[in-house]
């Protein structure tokens, strides 16, 4: 059984003016991400929207002090971007699509992914979304240490850092033996 991860795709990582965007690398993604996301719907497979969800008063969350504040509870940041967001709203109250807020890069750190993937007999994931030396890497690390078989969609993972990006693929090759699509 598979499951689809579709990570953090939203305005504030990917919009031109987004607060922490990936800018035309993360919009050159949309069609690639979206149609994945077509495709696993259609088949009936498990689709996570995993999305970050941070409080900019939270004094004890790290990120606050590492990135300006982004995808804030609330705001217009958090809503997933461009043809992604009515595909969503679309299907979002099918059995099989569900939805994460997440607090750290990690969406298995403290949600219940696991314990969703683990119902449905779920042995592979599939990884999409922003940003790939971040919040897909340790996605990604921690799947492999759940003991999950990893791909990756490398026309659908994107960074606004491209030598993160670059190191993060070969990393969950050579590192996690993901398979790069």
């Amino acid at each position: 059984m598979k499951a689809l991860l579709s990570i953090d795709y939203t305005y504030d990582f990917v919009a031109t003016d987004g607060k922490l965007t990936t800018g035309a690398d993360g919009q050159a993604i949309e069609a690639a991400l979206v149609q994945a996301t077509k495709e696993f719907i259609a088949a009936g497979d498990f689709v996570v929207f995993a999305i970050d969800a941070h409080d900019p008063t939270d004094d004890f969350h790290p990120e606050n002090k590492l990135f300006p504040p982004h995808n804030v509870i609330g705001t217009s940041g958090r809503q997933l971007y461009g043809s992604l967001a009515p595909l969503y709203e679309a299907h979002q109250r099918d059995k099989n699509v569900y939805w994460i807020d997440k607090r750290h890069y990690s969406a298995f750190s403290g949600t219940d992914l696991d314990i969703r993937l683990r119902e449905r007999g779920i042995t592979d994931i599939y990884l999409t979304g922003v940003c790939t030396d971040i919040c897909v890497l340790h996605t990604a690390v921690d799947a492999y240490n759940l003991g999950y078989r990893i791909h990756v969609l490398q026309s659908a993972v994107a960074s606004f850092d491209p030598v993160g990006h670059k190191w993060a693929l070969q990393h969950f090759a050579n590192t996690l033996g993901a398979e790069i699509l």
